[in-house]
């Protein structure tokens, strides 16, 4: 359950922390925090966490259940923050999207973390690398966790780009008509899902600007505007992503369409070809039934000219059927 505690002083990670009753203690003393990682506890699990931390038991709900959207909420001293990371698996076009549920109060940071997310193991190597920051305490390591999640963000929109680009390349491409709505649609629904996760995230941080958050000092808040600065254009370019795709899609449906009414009007073509040349041959084949017959009444049929009086006429309708055809564009 947990992956990793650890108290940090002055920016410097001191020691790893196996009592968490006391965790909070050895931090007011050194004036410092503790640092708490958990990844995916159950509601037994994270009952003496709760206790020895004071957290608020909604929030342990929302934190052990997941399935969460962004969000900011405040409990007295404690302060409760999900972000939803994401990670897009270029191969298959899927956007992978995780979540982090982290508490956050004046001597300790607890992340718990559900998925396969590295943003929570980046945001500690990097502080922890960082003393200058970390001196901020939690505060700092919240901004860090935002800024490597809006930065994945940013790199995922540029992926789903190049994927956009591709689909736009097949649909205007060199085999027009070709069906591309099902990639399409797939595409759609990882943006969808891509979006659910960002844009709501846009107003926490616009809290975290300029509400008066206890923990967060003044010198953080230019930092955490930046970070929100970077999820806006994000959610801009996801918009914009959402709106293109629903274009190709029209496009590519507008395009089967025409394909379709073109082998429709082929077809038609080649039936009306197919039933003049039927109707043709139909009158030489209904004259030699008619002069087939066993019968001694037929006209000409005992006459030296009869033969050449027949297959002149036959010829005459044919030639009369294939010109009418021909001027009616049958043929």
């Amino acid at each position: 359950m947990i992956v990793d505690c650890a108290l940090y002083t002055g920016g410097v990670r001191r020691h790893r922390l196996d009592d968490l009753f006391v965790a909070v203690r050895e931090a007011e003393k050194d004036d410092g925090f503790v640092w708490v990682g958990l990844h995916e506890p159950t509601a037994d699990e994270f009952d003496a966490l709760a206790a020895g931390f004071a957290l608020p038991e909604l929030a342990i709900e929302d934190a052990v259940r997941a399935h969460q959207r962004p969000k900011l909420e405040r409990y007295g001293d404690v302060t409760f923050v999900v972000i939803k990371p994401v990670h897009y698996v270029d191969h298959v076009e899927v956007v992978e999207v995780g979540e982090i549920a982290v508490f956050l109060g004046e001597r300790f940071v607890i992340v718990v973390r559900h998925g396969d997310s590295t943003v929570p193991h980046r945001t500690r190597t990097s502080l922890e690398g960082d003393p200058a920051m970390l001196v901020h305490g939690p505060a700092a390591v919240l901004h860090r966790m935002l800024d490597l999640t809006v930065d994945d963000y940013l790199d995922v929109t540029v992926a789903v780009d190049t994927d956009i680009d591709e689909i736009e390349d097949q649909v205007f491409g060199d085999e027009p008509g070709r069906d591309h709505a099902e990639r399409i649609y797939k595409l759609k629904r990882e943006v969808m899902l891509f979006r659910r996760a960002v844009v709501p995230l846009v107003g926490p941080l616009t809290r975290l600007v300029n509400d008066d958050i206890p923990w967060v000092q003044p010198v953080m808040r230019p930092y955490f505007r930046d970070v929100e600065d970077h999820a806006l254009r994000a959610a801009e370019l996801i918009e914009g992503q959402d709106a293109m795709l629903t274009s190709v899609m029209q496009a590519d449906i507008a395009q089967v369409s025409v394909a379709q009414n073109r082998v429709s009007v082929r077809q038609n073509e080649d039936m009306r070809r197919i039933s003049s040349w039927a109707a043709i041959g139909l009158v030489p084949t209904a004259v030699a039934g008619v002069y087939g017959m066993n019968v001694d009444h037929l006209p000409g049929a005992h006459t030296g000219y009869g033969f050449g009086v027949v297959m002149g006429a036959i010829g005459l309708m044919c030639a009369g059927l294939w010109r009418a055809f021909r001027k009616n564009g049958w043929l």
